[in-house]
Protein backbone atom coordinates (compact mmCIF):
# COMPACT_ATOMS: atom_id res chain seq x y z
CA UNK A 1 0.00 0.00 0.00
CA UNK A 2 1.85 3.48 -0.78
CA UNK A 3 1.52 6.19 1.55
CA UNK A 4 2.16 9.71 1.26
CA UNK A 5 4.37 10.18 4.21
CA UNK A 6 7.48 12.56 3.53
CA UNK A 7 10.27 12.82 7.05
CA UNK A 8 10.36 16.63 6.50
CA UNK A 9 10.75 17.42 10.35
CA UNK A 10 15.02 17.53 10.44
CA UNK A 11 14.83 20.01 7.20
CA UNK A 12 12.11 22.42 8.89
CA UNK A 13 13.98 22.11 12.66
CA UNK A 14 17.47 23.31 10.74
CA UNK A 15 15.37 26.49 8.92
CA UNK A 16 14.88 27.80 12.45
CA UNK A 17 18.48 26.98 13.99
CA UNK A 18 20.55 29.75 14.42
CA UNK A 19 23.53 30.27 12.25
CA UNK A 20 26.74 28.10 13.21
CA UNK A 21 24.60 25.97 15.25
CA UNK A 22 22.98 22.52 15.47
CA UNK A 23 21.15 20.17 18.23
CA UNK A 24 22.76 17.34 20.14
CA UNK A 25 21.87 13.72 19.16
CA UNK A 26 22.05 12.60 22.70
CA UNK A 27 19.92 15.61 24.52
CA UNK A 28 18.74 17.62 21.81
CA UNK A 29 20.28 20.31 23.36
CA UNK A 30 21.78 23.54 20.94
CA UNK A 31 25.31 22.89 19.92
CA UNK A 32 28.32 25.41 18.64
CA UNK A 33 31.70 24.38 17.46
CA UNK A 34 34.93 25.22 19.31
CA UNK A 35 36.89 26.21 15.75
CA UNK A 36 39.10 22.78 16.23
CA UNK A 37 36.59 19.61 15.40
CA UNK A 38 38.69 17.43 17.27
CA UNK A 39 37.58 19.27 19.94
CA UNK A 40 34.58 19.40 19.43
CA UNK A 41 34.08 15.32 18.55
CA UNK A 42 35.44 14.95 22.46
CA UNK A 43 32.92 17.30 23.60
CA UNK A 44 30.04 14.98 21.69
CA UNK A 45 29.70 17.65 19.25
CA UNK A 46 30.32 20.87 20.50
CA UNK A 47 30.10 23.44 23.51
CA UNK A 48 25.79 24.15 24.49
CA UNK A 49 24.66 27.56 24.53
CA UNK A 50 24.10 28.70 27.55
CA UNK A 51 26.63 27.16 29.42
CA UNK A 52 30.49 27.97 30.46
CA UNK A 53 33.43 26.69 29.01
CA UNK A 54 36.26 26.52 31.17
CA UNK A 55 40.25 25.97 30.22
CA UNK A 56 42.68 26.02 32.81
CA UNK A 57 45.84 27.46 31.12
CA UNK A 58 49.15 25.78 31.09
CA UNK A 59 51.81 27.36 32.44
CA UNK A 60 52.42 30.37 30.10
CA UNK A 61 49.08 30.52 28.78
CA UNK A 62 50.05 30.49 24.92
CA UNK A 63 47.78 27.36 24.03
CA UNK A 64 45.01 29.01 26.21
CA UNK A 65 45.48 32.14 23.72
CA UNK A 66 45.29 29.93 20.56
CA UNK A 67 42.22 27.94 22.06
CA UNK A 68 40.35 31.67 22.52
CA UNK A 69 41.45 32.40 18.71
CA UNK A 70 39.83 29.25 17.27
CA UNK A 71 36.50 30.09 19.35
CA UNK A 72 36.45 33.78 18.58
CA UNK A 73 37.04 32.93 14.60
CA UNK A 74 34.58 30.73 14.42
CA UNK A 75 32.09 33.26 16.09
CA UNK A 76 33.15 35.51 13.57
CA UNK A 77 32.73 33.30 10.17
CA UNK A 78 29.27 31.99 11.87
CA UNK A 79 28.07 35.30 12.11
CA UNK A 80 27.72 35.38 15.92
CA UNK A 81 27.95 38.41 17.98
CA UNK A 82 31.52 38.52 20.05
CA UNK A 83 32.10 39.73 23.48
CA UNK A 84 36.45 39.72 24.36
CA UNK A 85 37.80 40.99 27.79
CA UNK A 86 41.20 40.76 28.84
CA UNK A 87 43.48 42.10 31.50
CA UNK A 88 46.79 41.04 29.53
CA UNK A 89 46.12 42.03 26.21
CA UNK A 90 44.06 44.86 24.11
CA UNK A 91 40.73 42.88 22.99
CA UNK A 92 41.23 44.88 19.67
CA UNK A 93 44.56 43.06 19.68
CA UNK A 94 43.24 40.17 19.61
CA UNK A 95 40.75 40.08 16.81
CA UNK A 96 43.49 41.60 14.75
CA UNK A 97 45.52 38.08 15.24
CA UNK A 98 42.18 35.74 14.34
CA UNK A 99 42.82 32.80 12.05
CA UNK A 100 41.59 32.76 8.37
CA UNK A 101 39.18 30.19 7.23
CA UNK A 102 40.11 28.12 4.94
CA UNK A 103 37.05 26.78 3.93
CA UNK A 104 35.14 27.49 0.88
CA UNK A 105 31.55 28.63 2.95
CA UNK A 106 33.89 30.99 5.19
CA UNK A 107 35.10 34.60 4.90
CA UNK A 108 37.83 33.62 2.40
CA UNK A 109 39.75 37.07 2.77
CA UNK A 110 42.81 37.19 4.64
CA UNK A 111 45.81 39.47 4.40
CA UNK A 112 47.95 37.22 2.46
CA UNK A 113 45.33 36.14 0.15
CA UNK A 114 48.88 34.70 -2.29
CA UNK A 115 47.90 31.10 -2.15
CA UNK A 116 50.32 28.77 -4.36
CA UNK A 117 49.58 25.96 -5.63
CA UNK A 118 51.67 24.07 -3.87
CA UNK A 119 50.85 25.39 -0.27
CA UNK A 120 47.09 24.38 -1.19
CA UNK A 121 45.60 21.74 1.39
CA UNK A 122 43.62 20.41 -1.66
CA UNK A 123 43.88 16.50 -2.74
CA UNK A 124 45.97 16.62 -6.30
CA UNK A 125 45.18 13.14 -6.63
CA UNK A 126 42.11 11.75 -5.69
CA UNK A 127 40.41 15.25 -7.06
CA UNK A 128 37.28 13.37 -6.20
CA UNK A 129 37.55 13.72 -2.84
CA UNK A 130 38.30 17.26 -2.45
CA UNK A 131 35.11 18.13 -1.18
CA UNK A 132 34.45 15.27 1.26
CA UNK A 133 34.48 16.49 4.92
CA UNK A 134 37.50 15.64 6.79
CA UNK A 135 35.46 14.86 10.06
CA UNK A 136 31.84 12.68 9.92
CA UNK A 137 28.86 14.80 11.17
CA UNK A 138 25.45 14.15 12.42
CA UNK A 139 22.70 14.09 9.39
CA UNK A 140 25.25 15.03 7.21
CA UNK A 141 24.80 18.51 8.52
CA UNK A 142 28.47 20.47 8.05
CA UNK A 143 29.51 21.57 11.44
CA UNK A 144 32.61 23.82 11.81
CA UNK A 145 35.77 25.35 10.25
CA UNK A 146 39.07 24.87 9.55
CA UNK A 147 41.64 27.53 10.03
CA UNK A 148 44.81 28.28 9.02
CA UNK A 149 47.05 29.75 11.90
CA UNK A 150 49.87 31.12 9.48
CA UNK A 151 47.38 33.64 8.21
CA UNK A 152 45.06 36.44 9.50
CA UNK A 153 41.71 37.12 9.05
CA UNK A 154 40.95 40.21 7.38
CA UNK A 155 39.82 43.18 8.80
CA UNK A 156 36.54 43.28 6.42
CA UNK A 157 35.20 40.15 8.13
CA UNK A 158 34.74 41.71 11.41
CA UNK A 159 32.61 45.03 9.90
CA UNK A 160 29.21 43.66 10.41
CA UNK A 161 30.04 41.67 13.22
CA UNK A 162 28.18 43.02 16.65
CA UNK A 163 31.58 43.28 19.05
CA UNK A 164 31.82 44.21 22.19
CA UNK A 165 35.51 44.97 24.12
CA UNK A 166 36.20 45.09 27.53
CA UNK A 167 39.85 45.96 28.26
CA UNK A 168 40.25 45.44 32.05
CA UNK A 169 43.23 46.96 32.43
CA UNK A 170 41.84 50.21 31.43
CA UNK A 171 39.07 49.91 33.46
CA UNK A 172 41.43 49.04 36.49
CA UNK A 173 42.42 52.41 36.18
CA UNK A 174 39.83 54.64 36.94
CA UNK A 175 37.71 51.88 38.69
CA UNK A 176 35.00 53.23 40.48
CA UNK A 177 33.24 51.79 43.29
CA UNK A 178 30.32 49.57 41.17
CA UNK A 179 28.15 49.19 44.39
CA UNK A 180 27.72 52.87 45.31
CA UNK A 181 24.71 52.72 42.03
CA UNK A 182 24.28 48.60 42.44
CA UNK A 183 20.64 47.73 44.22
CA UNK A 184 20.09 46.11 47.69
CA UNK A 185 20.16 43.01 45.70
CA UNK A 186 22.09 43.33 42.62
CA UNK A 187 24.80 40.85 42.48
CA UNK A 188 27.25 43.73 41.74
CA UNK A 189 27.30 44.38 45.71
CA UNK A 190 28.68 41.09 46.16
CA UNK A 191 32.14 40.85 43.67
CA UNK A 192 35.00 43.07 43.01
CA UNK A 193 34.23 46.08 41.33
CA UNK A 194 36.05 44.87 38.33
CA UNK A 195 33.95 41.50 38.69
CA UNK A 196 30.87 43.84 38.37
CA UNK A 197 31.51 45.69 35.57
CA UNK A 198 32.60 43.02 33.63
CA UNK A 199 29.42 41.02 34.63
CA UNK A 200 27.26 44.53 33.88
CA UNK A 201 28.97 44.85 30.65
CA UNK A 202 28.17 41.31 29.60
CA UNK A 203 24.43 41.62 30.98
CA UNK A 204 24.08 44.81 28.51
CA UNK A 205 25.16 43.15 25.98
CA UNK A 206 22.54 40.11 26.46
CA UNK A 207 19.59 42.86 26.69
CA UNK A 208 21.32 45.33 24.06
CA UNK A 209 21.28 42.67 21.59
CA UNK A 210 17.97 41.14 22.17
CA UNK A 211 20.28 37.77 23.30
CA UNK A 212 17.96 36.86 25.83
CA UNK A 213 15.61 33.61 25.49
CA UNK A 214 12.58 36.03 26.57
CA UNK A 215 13.17 38.63 23.34
CA UNK A 216 11.66 38.12 19.92
CA UNK A 217 13.32 38.38 17.30
CA UNK A 218 12.89 37.56 13.46
CA UNK A 219 16.19 36.24 13.07
CA UNK A 220 18.15 34.34 15.95
CA UNK A 221 21.56 34.96 17.08
CA UNK A 222 24.10 33.20 19.51
CA UNK A 223 26.40 35.73 21.58
CA UNK A 224 30.18 34.26 21.71
CA UNK A 225 31.41 35.27 25.34
CA UNK A 226 35.67 35.39 25.68
CA UNK A 227 37.75 36.44 28.91
CA UNK A 228 41.08 35.55 29.06
CA UNK A 229 43.37 34.69 32.32
CA UNK A 230 40.20 35.79 34.84
CA UNK A 231 41.54 35.36 38.13
CA UNK A 232 45.33 36.76 37.33
CA UNK A 233 47.01 39.23 39.57
CA UNK A 234 46.20 41.67 36.50
CA UNK A 235 42.57 41.53 37.47
CA UNK A 236 43.95 43.24 40.58
CA UNK A 237 42.93 39.03 41.94
CA UNK A 238 44.23 37.94 45.10
CA UNK A 239 43.96 35.13 47.83
CA UNK A 240 41.15 36.98 49.53
CA UNK A 241 39.24 37.83 46.57
CA UNK A 242 39.10 34.51 45.04
CA UNK A 243 35.79 34.33 46.55
CA UNK A 244 34.55 37.19 44.42
CA UNK A 245 35.46 35.38 41.53
CA UNK A 246 33.33 31.83 42.20
CA UNK A 247 30.16 34.44 42.84
CA UNK A 248 31.14 36.08 39.28
CA UNK A 249 31.14 32.78 38.12
CA UNK A 250 27.55 31.42 39.60
CA UNK A 251 25.95 34.53 38.65
CA UNK A 252 27.37 34.72 34.89
CA UNK A 253 26.24 30.95 34.92
CA UNK A 254 22.68 32.00 35.72
CA UNK A 255 22.56 34.53 33.16
CA UNK A 256 23.68 32.61 30.54
CA UNK A 257 21.23 30.08 31.18
CA UNK A 258 18.61 32.37 30.22
CA UNK A 259 20.23 33.36 26.99
CA UNK A 260 21.50 32.53 23.47
CA UNK A 261 24.64 32.89 24.65
CA UNK A 262 28.25 30.55 25.49
CA UNK A 263 31.26 31.95 27.70
CA UNK A 264 34.74 30.55 26.63
CA UNK A 265 37.12 31.76 30.29
CA UNK A 266 40.58 31.08 30.64
CA UNK A 267 41.67 31.01 34.28
CA UNK A 268 45.42 30.03 35.19
CA UNK A 269 44.63 27.94 37.82
CA UNK A 270 49.01 27.14 38.43
CA UNK A 271 49.33 30.58 39.79
CA UNK A 272 46.46 29.29 42.35
CA UNK A 273 47.90 27.47 45.71
CA UNK A 274 44.75 26.23 47.28
CA UNK A 275 43.09 22.94 45.48
CA UNK A 276 39.76 23.62 47.38
CA UNK A 277 39.59 26.93 45.08
CA UNK A 278 40.13 25.21 42.02
CA UNK A 279 38.07 22.25 42.28
CA UNK A 280 35.02 25.31 43.56
CA UNK A 281 35.52 27.23 39.95
CA UNK A 282 35.69 23.44 38.49
CA UNK A 283 32.43 23.07 40.00
CA UNK A 284 30.49 26.27 39.04
CA UNK A 285 31.66 25.84 35.12
CA UNK A 286 30.10 23.17 32.85
CA UNK A 287 32.91 21.85 30.77
CA UNK A 288 36.50 22.15 32.37
CA UNK A 289 39.41 21.32 30.28
CA UNK A 290 42.90 21.82 31.42
CA UNK A 291 45.96 22.29 29.39
CA UNK A 292 49.84 20.58 30.56
CA UNK A 293 52.41 22.34 28.20
CA UNK A 294 56.00 20.26 28.30
CA UNK A 295 57.96 22.81 27.85
CA UNK A 296 60.33 23.00 30.34
CA UNK A 297 59.39 19.73 31.88
CA UNK A 298 60.87 16.24 31.96
CA UNK A 299 57.79 14.93 29.64
CA UNK A 300 59.48 16.54 26.77
CA UNK A 301 62.29 14.64 26.65
CA UNK A 302 60.26 11.01 27.05
CA UNK A 303 60.05 9.37 23.42
CA UNK A 304 56.85 8.66 24.29
CA UNK A 305 55.82 12.48 23.81
CA UNK A 306 58.04 13.58 20.91
CA UNK A 307 55.38 14.07 18.29
CA UNK A 308 52.97 15.93 21.01
CA UNK A 309 53.58 19.99 22.83
CA UNK A 310 51.35 18.66 25.83
CA UNK A 311 48.27 16.52 27.26
CA UNK A 312 44.68 17.92 27.45
CA UNK A 313 43.06 16.59 30.31
CA UNK A 314 39.31 16.38 30.53
CA UNK A 315 37.91 17.47 34.12
CA UNK A 316 34.67 17.77 33.68
CA UNK A 317 31.92 16.95 31.22
CA UNK A 318 28.24 18.76 31.19
CA UNK A 319 25.08 17.42 31.64
CA UNK A 320 22.40 19.00 30.67
CA UNK A 321 19.05 17.59 29.87
CA UNK A 322 19.84 14.10 30.62
CA UNK A 323 21.38 12.03 33.85
CA UNK A 324 24.08 10.92 31.78
CA UNK A 325 26.83 12.75 30.34
CA UNK A 326 28.83 12.21 27.04
CA UNK A 327 31.98 10.00 27.37
CA UNK A 328 34.40 10.08 25.13
CA UNK A 329 36.22 6.83 23.51
CA UNK A 330 39.42 7.63 26.57
CA UNK A 331 40.65 10.04 28.67
CA UNK A 332 43.90 10.32 27.44
CA UNK A 333 44.23 13.05 24.76
CA UNK A 334 47.70 15.31 23.63
CA UNK A 335 47.36 18.15 21.52
CA UNK A 336 49.96 19.36 19.18
CA UNK A 337 50.42 22.71 17.11
CA UNK A 338 51.85 22.74 14.09
CA UNK A 339 52.95 26.08 11.84
CA UNK A 340 49.11 26.10 10.43
CA UNK A 341 46.46 23.86 12.74
CA UNK A 342 45.85 22.94 16.30
CA UNK A 343 44.65 19.44 16.88
CA UNK A 344 44.26 17.10 19.73
CA UNK A 345 44.76 13.45 19.67
CA UNK A 346 44.51 10.25 21.20
CA UNK A 347 47.44 9.23 23.77
CA UNK A 348 48.09 5.19 23.30
CA UNK A 349 50.93 4.52 25.48
CA UNK A 350 53.18 1.03 23.96
CA UNK A 351 53.38 -1.70 26.26
CA UNK A 352 56.05 -2.29 28.50
CA UNK A 353 58.14 -5.68 27.33
CA UNK A 354 61.33 -6.49 28.25
CA UNK A 355 63.96 -7.41 25.31
CA UNK A 356 63.59 -11.64 25.72
CA UNK A 357 59.84 -11.21 25.45
CA UNK A 358 59.66 -8.34 22.61
CA UNK A 359 62.40 -10.51 20.86
CA UNK A 360 60.85 -14.31 22.00
CA UNK A 361 57.69 -13.10 20.07
CA UNK A 362 58.89 -11.42 17.56
CA UNK A 363 58.40 -14.22 15.00
CA UNK A 364 56.15 -17.10 15.99
CA UNK A 365 56.56 -18.95 12.15
CA UNK A 366 60.12 -19.19 13.60
CA UNK A 367 60.94 -22.74 15.07
CA UNK A 368 64.07 -21.08 17.03
CA UNK A 369 61.23 -18.57 18.63
CA UNK A 370 58.53 -21.39 19.45
CA UNK A 371 61.34 -23.05 20.90
CA UNK A 372 63.18 -20.36 23.38
CA UNK A 373 59.04 -19.56 24.10
CA UNK A 374 58.94 -23.29 25.41
CA UNK A 375 61.81 -23.22 27.23
CA UNK A 376 60.56 -19.69 28.73
CA UNK A 377 57.18 -21.64 29.56
CA UNK A 378 58.84 -24.51 31.42
CA UNK A 379 61.22 -22.25 33.79
CA UNK A 380 58.40 -20.92 35.28
CA UNK A 381 56.78 -23.84 35.38
CA UNK A 382 59.75 -24.80 37.29
CA UNK A 383 60.58 -22.31 39.14
CA UNK A 384 56.36 -21.90 40.31
CA UNK A 385 56.13 -25.71 42.10
CA UNK A 386 59.63 -24.69 44.49
CA UNK A 387 58.20 -21.65 45.21
CA UNK A 388 54.96 -23.82 45.77
CA UNK A 389 56.94 -26.31 47.33
CA UNK A 390 58.97 -24.03 49.54
CA UNK A 391 56.27 -22.00 51.12
CA UNK A 392 55.57 -23.03 54.14
CA UNK A 393 58.99 -24.19 55.27
CA UNK A 394 61.36 -22.37 57.76
CA UNK A 395 64.72 -21.40 56.36
CA UNK A 396 66.87 -24.21 58.55
CA UNK A 397 64.96 -26.94 57.04
CA UNK A 398 65.57 -25.88 53.41
CA UNK A 399 68.20 -28.05 51.37
CA UNK A 400 70.12 -26.36 48.65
Amino acid sequence: MATSFRKTGASKSRAFLPSGTKHSVQNSQLLVSTGVPSIDVLLGGGIAVGTIFLVEEDVYGSYARILCKYFLAEGIVSQHAVHVSSADRSPAGILRELPASVDESGCLSVSDSSVTSGESDALSIAWRYQNQPKYQSERGIKFGHFYDLSKTMDESCLRNIPTTMFDASEERRHCIAATSDATEHSPCRLMHPLYSKLWESIKSTIGDGQFSTSSTVEERKVLRIVIEALGSPLWGEDDEQYHSLAKFLFYLKGLLRMAYAVALITIPTHLMQDTAIVRRLEHLCDTVVALESFEGSDKMKNPVYRDYNGLFHVRSLPRINSLMTHMPETLKWAFKLRRRKFSIEKLHLPPELSETASRAQGDLSNPASRKSLSRVGERNCQGSSIMAHVKGKPMDALEF
